[in-house]
């Protein structure tokens, strides 16, 4: 799913001057839960079934609202599948109306046809994005565990390539396919994409299952990622990965004559620290990858939650953080990390990165 970040010129020129303690830069909406693909990595566990307190439309609007007049620039509509509400569309139409930027990630199951994308174009959304985690069907289905998602997945981006809608790709990477690395950076290209959004995995929900990358392995990719956003016609955006700002620092220290990533904002989206989310039911979270609940949204309005939260206060102060990241240099640009990563394997949301290979001086 699209979580989460600093999107660019398709998505519009957001500002990048949104003050963290006021508003999030994005806010992700789980419209719904229910999906018909069984991804082994879902940190929903989604099910085929819709939940029956999920927000109705007009409850949906009064969100939007509420984002829009908090001062945030992008919300994504997500799930679960969101093409399972018929009233997508008029989500996407209202946030436009109030001045949004709006992306969407439809899972690639029948719903997902040629004539819903037009509609989602004639809604006004920004962008599209589809989940690829495997560069051969054989792969990509296995993760999916539905047969058909990577054909799908496949002729839904030549769809929309040819509405001429920006089209993003989400990939998750874990110990199971980091070396198929440059093959997944290959077919992606391949599929005129302008945004490239790699996750690292987190484990929540099915991907608690899952092995995840090692610090070391983090590091690998970071340079290959770092090399990748030098040449590539795409950005490319590291979600669950905020230690990539470490690593870019250190870069630029030591090689100042390579330019910086495009689009980059002076500090990492992280839980609760330009990044909201709120579920299907209207609970509102730091992030889908760390829910802890902090309220509700039928009961309080998501700017009060987001600026006032214990929990989202604590998350936007770096000085909090404990073990080697408490004193190293680089926590007030990478946050410490993935917050989510560190909560879901410790319990602690100020625990160190378990997987930064960097080690600060005492």
């Amino acid at each position: 799913m699209i979580r989460e970040k600093h999107h660019h010129a398709a998505m519009g020129r957001m500002p990048l001057s949104v003050d963290f303690d006021q508003a999030p830069l994005l806010l992700i909406w789980e419209v719904t839960r229910s999906c018909e693909l069984a991804c082994i990595h879902c940190r929903a566990e989604a099910i085929h079934q819709r939940h029956p307190l999920e927000l109705t439309l007009a409850e949906g609007c009064q969100l939007i609202d509420q984002v829009a007049d908090m001062g945030t620039p992008l919300i994504i509509f997500t799930g679960g599948d969101p093409l399972q509400r018929d009233d997508l569309e008029s989500l996407i139409a209202h946030a436009k109306q109030r001045g949004l930027r709006a992306g969407t990630i439809p899972a690639t199951t029948p719903r997902l046809t040629r004539e819903r994308l037009i509609a989602l174009k004639q809604a006004g959304v920004d962008q599209l994005a589809l989940s690829i985690d495997g560069e051969t069907a054989e792969k990509h289905d296995a993760f999916r565990r539905v047969p058909g998602s990577f054909a799908k997945a496949m002729q839904a981006a030549a769809w929309i390539r040819e509405l001429e809608v920006p089209l993003q790709v989400n990939t998750v990477f874990g110990a199971w396919n980091i070396d198929a690395f440059e093959a997944l950076a290959d077919l992606v290209e391949s599929l005129g994409i302008v945004f490239w959004e790699v996750f690292f995995l987190v484990p929540t929900g099915r991907g608690t299952d899952l092995q995840s990358c090692t610090a070391e392995q983090f590091e690998a990719l970071f340079a290959k990622l770092h090399a990748l956003s030098q040449r590539a016609p795409f950005v490319v955006k590291i979600t669950e990965g905020q230690h990539y700002r470490r690593y870019l620092r250190q870069q630029a220290a030591a090689h100042p004559e390579v330019p910086a990533p495009k689009r980059m904002l002076p500090v990492a989206v992280n839980a609760g620290r330009g990044f909201c989310f709120v579920d299907h039911t209207g609970i509102v979270s730091p992030s889908g990858f760390l829910p802890i609940p902090c309220g509700q949204v039928r009961e309080t309005g998501v700017a009060e939650i987001y600026r006032t939260h214990p929990v989202f206060k604590a998350l936007r102060d770096p000085d909090r953080l404990t073990g080697k990241c408490g004193h190293c240099g680089h926590r007030q640009v990478c946050g410490g990390g993935s917050r989510a990563r560190a909560y879901g394997l410790t319990g602690d949301i100020h625990a160190p990165e378990p997987f930064c290979a960097f080690v600060p001086p005492a």
